[in-house]
């Protein structure tokens, strides 16, 4: 199995590669949790989807060390990477947002099972370990995915508002529809709402969202390609800053029946730097976490990966 990290994205709220802020006295950044605990679980590779101008500054720092471990392999996000017949809009730098993101990574990634997860956010172990277990289950061509489900109010900053994708989901427990909410907050009254199109909206803290931990086959890459070219077409006047995201592409699939996503309650604790002072607390979680004994002091320094 793979573990596909999407590293492209700058940090813009966080004012830099956030993905390469360290988090430890080691030196270590929250990637090298990612895959000291995907490691533990059965994955046997990590491609890394990063901008190509950033390849050496990863390979120098999480990929010398990382190597040493599993196979490490590289995925270049560009916005020139569109399909054929796109025209790109004059001015337009930023690439085209998650789902783009994993489609490029379509060549590395190959014939196998994966997950795919953000650089910036720590997912916590029993995360990995539900997602591996779901993944080790499934044929290639396998249309039926997996996510793991974290409620929503273990997710949010208290520094700011957060992108999350809020779902709902049938008795089962398999995703029914996913929304993506690009600002969520808790307001002043300490509820948790979501702004749209100029109007606030409450929210229940106790539902599921997606926090972009997905698992999938090599199933997926079919679906990304139509949806990315449906993307072009329905947004063709207004392309300066619409994203395509992972979560709306899944979300798509899933109402038109061509796929069927198990949602997967995980009791891990999630962390995220989204902002500069979301740190202090990450690495304070992260050195309670080496003192209790779930992590070593110092992730490869020893055998036990």
């Amino acid at each position: 199995m793979t573990l596909v990290i999407l590293a492209a994205g700058m940090g813009s709220r966080y004012g830099g590669l956030k993905q390469l802020d360290p988090m430890t006295e080691h030196g270590e950044f929250i990637p090298d949790f990612s895959v000291y605990d995907a490691k533990r679980v059965g994955f046997d590779r990590v491609v890394f989807i990063i901008k190509k101008e950033n390849e050496e500054l990863f390979r120098e720092t999480i990929g010398h060390r990382i190597e040493n471990q599993l196979k490490v392999d590289y995925a270049y996000q560009s916005v020139e990477i569109v399909p054929q017949g796109v025209e790109i809009p004059e001015g337009r730098t930023k690439p085209w947002g998650t789902g783009h993101a994993l489609l490029c990574a379509r060549e590395a990634v190959g014939n196998d099972n994966m997950a795919v997860i953000n650089a910036d956010d720590f997912y916590g172990a029993d995360a990995y370990r539900i997602v591996g277990d779901f993944l080790k289950k499934l044929s290639k061509d396998s249309p039926e995915f997996c996510m793991a489900g974290y409620v929503l109010k273990n997710t949010l900053s208290e520094n700011g508002s957060v992108s999350r994708g809020i779902c709902e989901t049938d008795r089962a427990g398999y995703l029914r529809e996913i929304a993506e909410r690009t600002k969520i907050y808790r307001d002043k009254n300490f509820r948790t709402v979501f702004e749209e199109k100029g109007e606030i909206v409450r929210t229940d803290e106790n539902g599921w969202v997606s926090m972009n931990f997905w698992g999938f086959t090599p199933a997926i890459f079919p679906l990304l390609e139509d949806g990315l070219k449906r993307f072009f077409k329905e947004n063709r006047g207004d392309l300066q800053k619409k994203e395509f995201y992972l979560s709306t592409c899944v979300g798509d699939a899933v109402k038109t029946g061509k796929c069927r996503v198990k949602v997967l309650p995980t009791d891990a604790v999630w962390y995220g730097v989204t902002y500069p002072e979301d740190k202090p607390a990450v690495v304070a979680a992260i050195a309670e976490m080496v003192k209790n004994g779930r992590y070593p002091d110092g992730l490869f320094d020893d055998d036990r990966t």
